[in-house]
């Protein structure tokens, strides 16, 4: 029989609820031999389980005390931290709260509360931001551990649970992200904790698969917007019972739908209620979070132009080639082999591609809600294909097992390990701002451009007397511009210029401006050029200016992220970010700092 043949197993069919009392002691037989199966599973699983965590804090410091992710920096800490002085309201909705509030209650009891995290975020911030981290890789590591069991129940196959969870544990972008304290890897948990409800509802049907499903559902939306994509497979779940042999009764159909609709709310209430006690707030976020996704005007550096196309291939690398084509044969075999599994799995993933593919922006992250049940489809083919061969040739079998894990999870392996080794070592900012420590005296003017935090040109924790706002030294204001945004002249003050916009405030002329004004260093990094190369049309005087600053200055200091005869990898709002490439050798973008020649700066 397949793991994943029309309705239930026969065990599960002949000592299901209705069964007669006189089959107790067959049902009795029934749990022990699952609890020996359990058990026999249990230190792989543990093994696993240690293993995707290992993967999910090496090179957890990367970068700090500076926190060079701009979400990161700007959004779940610093907003977990402000609780302590503004009460629960978060006052920002752009992101749900669920994680801000696990954040914060960490922080509480970590730290001793508002004194003790506000005094060692303004002494050092990296602890602050290590534990952060480390709760997003607990989260993440927790996802795998519930995928697993989804899986196991879904198809009643540990193997394929154990399989779609290694999967999800070694796969680049689930690995990679848990090393920032963003609530993209939080998310999976929940969402995965509702397929192990789905995998219920599925087999059983009871009461408690409808309330973990319920559950599952609203914590993913109150940590992630788009966690909300695993009310399909619920719904799916349901409906499969309206069809087939074996049906539940009306009143238990309807009855499961209501109680995980009840406890969604209850869970999303309870990590974002004030969604209803501050709605006009939560519809603004809303609002704001949706015109954001959809909005590549200020997205400079985005090129794609199929968004469909760009999510399919960071499956090829985020997940990796082999699992992306075997969730292709996954959808296949899965509609042929159990049609209810197909109808919890297959759309969900589908009508997500569809939905983020039509938004004008693409990030590989964006794409993660609907990794797990792309791994499960993927470690079900894989399975079904190495089961085929060891029926035909037992012998083979074990190797086959064992080659099936090879490939479905060797590239993320790969790729994992290498992304963890080159987090581990010193961020290119880092190096570039210890250089500066050490030939550019206090005070000294200079130009940075917005790849680095403000907090960069401060000493941390030991602000400087010499400057009005305890930098060490003075930057040239880039976050204030003349130049819109079209290229033509704002009279007056100007306007604020995010890092979206700055290249296209860069002209020559500013050389000029930088030598009468004394600014002879300038801090130019390549996640901010590289916009402008890969998208020179739209800026042609931004690439003049740089064209510019290299004829009139020296070249005082580079720091390459890439290993020797390695390089560079073009600009990507992924590549450029998450450091796939095998090229890096370390974190963050080509630092160059250079020396003007003319003008203040001469003979300097």
């Amino acid at each position: 029989m397949s793991a994943v043949d029309e309705g239930v197993t026969a065990e599960h069919a002949a000592l299901g609820d209705d069964a007669p009392v006189g089959e107790d002691a067959a049902r009795r037989a029934v749990r022990r031999a699952d609890r020996a199966e359990r058990l026999r599973w249990a230190p792989w699983v543990l093994l696993l389980l240690v293993a995707s965590f290992v993967l999910r804090v090496w090179g957890a410091k990367q970068g700090l005390p500076y926190a060079y992710n701009a979400d990161e920096n700007a959004h779940f800490v610093p907003k977990a931290i402000g609780l302590f002085d503004h009460g629960w309201n978060p006052h920002y909705f752009v992101n749900p709260p669920a994680y801000t509030y696990v954040l914060h209650l960490v922080f509480d009891v970590w730290f001793g509360g508002r004194a003790g995290v506000s005094a060692s975020f303004a002494k050092d911030p990296t602890d602050v931001f290590l534990v952060a981290r480390v709760v997003s890789a607990a989260f993440g590591t927790a996802a795998v551990w519930f995928l697993y069991l989804a899986g196991a129940k879904l198809f009643e196959d540990r193997r394929i649970g154990f399989l779609a969870a290694g999967l999800l544990g070694v796969g680049f972008l689930p690995v990679f992200y848990s090393h920032l304290a963003l609530n993209d890897v939080p998310t999976l948990a929940p969402i995965c904790l509702a397929l192990y409800g789905v995998a219920g509802i599925v087999r059983q049907g009871r009461v408690r698969d409808f309330l973990w499903a319920g559950i599952g559902l609203g914590l993913a939306c109150a940590t992630k917007y788009t966690g909300g994509i695993v009310l399909l497979p619920i719904l799916a779940a349901a409906g499969g019972w309206l069809f087939g042999r074996r049906r539940l009764r009306a009143t238990t159909l309807v009855g499961g739908l209501f109680l995980t609709a009840l406890f969604a709310l209850i869970a999303f209430a309870a990590l974002n209620p004030y969604a209803l006690l501050d709605f006009s707030g939560f519809r603004d976020g809303l609002n704001h979070q949706t015109s954001v996704a959809d909005d590549a005007l200020g997205k400079l550096g985005l090129t794609e132009n199929n968004g469909l196309e760009y999510y399919l291939w960071t499956l090829t690398w985020g997940l990796g080639w082999i699992p992306a084509i075997a969730a292709a044969f996954g959808v296949v075999l899965t509609a042929r082999d159990n049609w209810r599994i197909a109808l919890v799995l297959v759309p969900a993933p589908v009508l997500f591609l569809l939905f983020m593919g039509t938004q004008e922006r693409y990030f590989g992250r964006w794409l993660m809600p609907v990794f797990p049940m792309i791994c499960l489809l993927a470690a079900y083919a894989l399975l079904r294909g190495a089961d085929w061969v060891g029926r035909r040739r037992p012998v083979l079998a074990p190797t086959m097992l064992v080659l099936a894990a090879a490939l479905l999870c060797g590239q993320g392996l790969v790729y994992s390990l290498h992304s963890a080794k080159v987090l581990s070592r010193e961020d290119t900012r880092n190096m570039a701002r210890t250089w500066l420590v050490d030939h550019v005296p206090p005070k000294t003017k200079i130009v940075v451009e917005p790849v680095v935090p403000d907090g960069w040109a401060q000493d941390v924790g030991h602000p400087s007397p010499l400057t009005s706002n305890g930098n060490r030294w003075v930057k040239f204001p880039t976050s204030r511009s003349n130049i819109a945004n079209d290229g033509s002249e704002i009279p007056g003050p100007g306007r604020i210029v995010n890092i979206e916009d700055y290249e296209r405030t860069l002209y020559p002329g500013l050389v000029d401006q930088y030598e009468q004004g004394g600014y002879c260093w300038v801090v130019v990094g390549s996640t901010q050029r590289g916009r402008a190369e890969v998208d020179a049309a739209a800026v042609p005087r931004a690439l003049a200016y740089y064209r510019e600053l290299e004829a009139r200055s020296d070249t005082a200091f580079v720091a390459s992220p890439y290993r020797d005869g390695a390089g560079p990898v073009n600009f990507n709002f992924d590549w450029s970010f998450d450091f796939y490439p095998l090229a890096y050798d370390r974190p963050g973008p080509t630092m160059t700092i250079y020396h003007l020649k003319g003008g203040r700066c001469a003979g300097g």
